[in-house]
């Protein structure tokens, strides 16, 4: 059988359904499901789906198209044509259609759309006879199907680049509004039927000037130019750039949609709007949307007009005075509620639902799986969870790790919020508070974020070219838009910080600056958004985590916990750190770095201590040093075992190189050189001695304690009475000491002993029969993993340092890829950067292999990870694959690595 490459819908039947979403793209496998499913068949407007196959080989074959497929196609549109009773160009009674994309994942306005095609000048009068004699209808459709075909198909398409702001589009738009402004007009819909038919007129004669070519009359060539402009725009910039943020595969490709036009701009009794089945900015179990009448679904989303709430919970402070659908029209409201029901049961999930109502008919045209942010996620899950319609295990994989992070991210202070007032208030589009300089553009924004700077977009309203800008932004702010608009659906999307609507806003785009009641803010001013209220505020108001308290988070961690198989850990510094930690449910300490106490608050003393021992010349000196340091280094220790009581907490000895530690200010350098005894000279020469070529390969870690074994008796004797002393005062701690930078057993075996012979000592001074502890170290070097099986024979516990083994085995120098990672990662040669997500082919294999090989020699060696990965979910998921006991990350990411090992053990099974 040949390759079926077009899938009909319409008329209560489809060829396909909600599983093919490989094949005909989310859009269209939800199409055909509310067209054909038994439970659903649903008011859909008649259509067809060209596959991602289509898509895939279009790229693969120079932009040509399988053999058949125009066949196939003309086929499914005489389909169509035999169910609207009208017909494809026909000059009495043409059918119209809409060209639109469809990837498996949603891209919310990041690919082209096309609609209203079929009409040209012989087609008109056919229209107006089917509309009842409504020429302006019409005709502002035509000058729609212009503005768009001209953009997507002959300008975009076509991979002309034009300058900003002149693009054939924005070419148009002008002379519409120089139109409206010599009519005195205040709306596009004032615009009467010979205004527009003029316009169209106005609209061709440009688009000849300007892309030297004649808009297309011809249906059949109206409707190729479609579906190619859509297969085009799988690449055009906005969707890679997209693809690479949310990490879809290039691969995918788009299916395109075809479907009969129906009209929400036919006059009063029609109308277009957007709904979810819940609220997608808080996960409120109710309905909620906006509406427009007499306008296509494109006026909605782009912001142009503020759309109407479709009932009373839709209302804002900025729709309040607008009637509602409820109200409008409460028959199609009626029935478009019972849709809505039906169709969350049917898709146990909060759905987006697009509608058109033509002349007082209803007609669905999409629903898929609505955006949200975080919060709303999480309440979505749990909520579902007590209403039966999901399991605790869907409701697990429901909640992204990163939406999860968007609960971890900071709020205004409340305290600091009260004492403010508001300079405006928009609708709030997007979770939390951010502050940042205001800049207003998308590539002003991308420049100022390379520089470091935090950053607030401003625009009128955002479009899908703006999507780098706002991916960079710490917030967006427009002056025009809803909730359902391009800018809150796709900071939702990203759980950004926005507020849309904000219509005191009076922007000038060319002079960078806004306006607001009189008063004038330049490029650069500091403004802080509270996303949640769609409050805004002058300058940077203080900023405060919001998780601690969040009830719900804690209850849906726990069902968490009751599935994932992975330990959690924190890396953690302090008993601050490591009750904060344990406040999010870190089981332990995976990483405690015994040279924080000489950086920040209070290291004054000890670290001038460390100096000392650090220019010692002589083992008397050396040792003086040490015993001056050992109450500084036993007293952190023991705060931290005593906050973690109970739980294991990884203590790593010194580990980064020692000129780190030697003072630059001349008058540090003068007070050692008095402590010591010596003359600025002598101590410049000793300094001089720690000077290395390549300090992260050189006299650190185990190496300072085979040159120096003194320097880990303190460090080992400071673990061992910490504990003891807590065993004394009726805790339990448990202490695991880790040597790190191990390339060989030796070196390893040299410290066993040191700890060994320690541990007896510490034992006798305090009477205790025993402490319990581990002895291990970390696995950072590619030898040490390849002899792991050796390294195990001393060793009790493994943790893999993923940033050194990363840095070693890739050859990348970690504080210099800046000038190199970037184009990696652009030109994909590599998928993802190695810093940030383990790379399970090299260093992953690694990891394996010293897993395999360790437990080989020890069957009960405990193994974890303590880099930066531990708080990255499919680096998570890749330790629970492996057989990891446990992954450590920052206090802040513990609940995102609770969720994602959670999700890891579902997968599994």
């Amino acid at each position: 059988m040949a390759k079926k490459y077009v899938y009909f819908f319409g008329g209560k039947k489809a060829d396909g359904n909600e599983s093919m979403k490989n094949l005909l793209g989310g859009k269209g496998a939800n199409l055909a499901e509310m067209a054909g499913h038994i439970d659903l068949r649903l008011p859909v407007p008649p259509g067809f789906t060209i596959t991602t196959d289509v898509c895939i080989y279009y790229y693969q074959n120079k932009k040509c198209y399988p053999k058949g497929l125009k066949e196939e196609v003309h086929k499914a549109l005489n389909k169509v044509e035999d169910l609207m009773g009208r017909k494809f160009g026909d000059a009495n009674n043409p059918l119209l259609v809409s060209v639109r994309s469809g990837a498996r994942r949603s891209m919310p306005g990041m690919m082209e759309t096309v609609l209203n095609v079929g009409l040209t000048e012989q087609t008109i009068p056919g229209l107006i006879k089917q509309s009842g004699g409504n020429k302006r209808f019409v005709y502002d459709a035509y000058r729609r199907l212009i503005m768009m075909y001209s953009d997507v198909v002959m300008e975009k398409a076509a991979d002309i680049e034009p300058k900003e702001d002149w693009g054939i589009r924005k070419q148009l738009e002008r002379l519409m509004f120089q139109m409206k402004n010599e009519k005195k007009y205040q709306s596009d819909t004032d615009l009467t039927a010979d205004d527009l038919k003029k316009l169209c007129n106005l609209f061709k004669a440009k688009v000849k000037e300007v892309l030297k070519k004649e808009f297309p009359d011809d249906p059949i060539q109206q409707l190729w130019g479609g579906i190619g402009a859509v297969f085009s725009s799988w690449n055009g910039k906005r969707a890679v750039s997209y693809r690479r943020i949310e990490g879809i595969p290039d691969q995918w490709g788009t299916a395109v949609n075809v479907q009969t036009m129906v009209f929400g701009n036919m006059g009063t009794d029609s109308a277009t709007g957007v709904a979810f089945t819940r609220n997608p900015g808080n996960g409120e179990n109710d309905f909620y949307g906006e509406y427009l009448i007499n306008a296509q679904g494109e006026d909605v989303v782009a912001g142009i007009r503020t759309p109407a709430p479709i009932n009373g919970y839709s209302k804002s402070e900025h729709n309040k005075k607008l009637l509602t659908l409820e109200k409008a029209m409460p028959k199609i409201y009626q029935e478009l509620f019972a849709y809505q029901r039906r169709l969350e049961k049917h898709y146990r999930d909060m759905q987006d639902i697009e509608f058109t109502i033509e002349k007082g008919r209803l007609f669905m045209l999409q629903c898929r799986v609505g955006k949200r942010n975080g919060p709303a996620a999480l309440r979505m899950a749990m909520d579902m969870v007590k209403e039966k319609l999901i399991s605790k295990k869907e409701a697990i994989m429901r909640v992204a790790p990163a939406q999860l992070d968007e609960l971890l991210h900071p709020i205004i202070d409340p305290q600091a919020e009260l004492a403010q007032r508001p300079l405006a208030k928009g609708l709030p589009a997007g979770p939390g508070g951010a502050s940042g300089q205001i800049v207003f553009s998308a590539c002003d924004a991308v420049e100022w974020a390379k520089q470091g700077k935090k950053v607030i977009l401003v625009r009128e309203e955002t479009n899908p070219e703006d999507v780098e800008g706002m991916r960079v932004a710490q917030a967006i702010l427009t002056a025009r838009g809803g909730m359902t608009s391009h800018a809150a659906l796709v900071a939702r999307g990203w759980g950004k910080c926005c507020i849309v609507g904000c219509t005191t806003l009076q922007i000038d785009r060319t002079k960078k600056r806004l306006q607001i009641d009189g008063k004038v803010f330049q490029e650069g001013d500091w403004f802080t958004l509270n996303g949640s209220k769609g409050n805004l505020y002058i300058g940077q108001l203080t900023m405060m985590d919001a998780a601690e308290e969040n009830k719900l988070l804690n209850d849906f961690l726990e069902i968490c916990d009751t599935l994932k198989k992975l330990g959690i850990r924190t890396n953690a510094d302090t008993p601050e750190d490591a009750q904060k930690a344990r406040q999010f449910g870190a089981a332990g300490i995976g990483l405690f770095r015994t040279e924080h106490m000489f950086y920040g608050k209070g290291s004054e003393e000890p670290l001038f201590r460390l100096r000392k021992m650090i220019v010692s010349k002589s083992e008397q000196e050396r040792q003086q040093a040490l015993n001056e340091l050992f109450p500084y280094v036993k007293k952190d220790i023991k705060g931290t075992l005593a906050a973690m009581d109970t739980l294991p907490v990884v203590i790593r000895l010194l580990d980064p190189p020692l000129h780190e530690f030697v003072p630059r200010e001349q008058a540090k350098l003068e007070e050692l050189a008095g402590d010591l005894s010596i003359s600025l000279d002598e101590l410049a020469k000793r300094a001089q001695l720690l000077h290395e070529s390549n300090p992260m390969m050189g006299h650190r870690g185990v190496r300072l304690g085979v040159t120096y074994p003194q320097v880990s008796t303190m460090q080992i004797r400071a673990i061992f009475e910490a504990a003891a002393e807590l065993i004394k005062e009726g805790k339990d701690p448990y202490p695991e000491i880790m040597i790190p930078v191990v390339c060989d057993v030796k070196e390893l075996d040299s410290q066993f002993a040191i700890a060994q012979e320690t541990y007896k000592k510490v034992l006798e001074k305090y009477k205790l029969k025993k402490i319990r502890h581990q002895f291990g170290t970390m696995i950072e070097i590619p030898r040490a993993a390849l002899v792991a099986d050796k390294i195990a024979q001393a060793a009790e516990f493994f943790s893999f340092g993923t940033n050194d083994l990363t840095q070693m085995g890739f050859g990348f120098s970690r504080d210099d890829i800046g000038g190199f990672l970037p184009e990696y990662l652009k030109k994909g040669i590599l998928a993802d950067d190695p810093f940030q997500t383990i790379d399970q082919e090299g260093i992953g294999e690694l990891i394996k292999i010293a897993i395999q090989r360790g437990r080989k020699t020890r069957r009960g060696l405990e193994v974890g990870i303590c880099g930066e990965h531990g708080g990255d979910a499919r680096s998570v998921e890749f330790c629970h694959r492996v057989g990891m006991d446990y992954v450590s990350c920052s206090p802040y990411r513990v609940p995102i690595a609770r969720l994602a090992a959670a999700q890891a053990a579902i997968r599994d099974k």
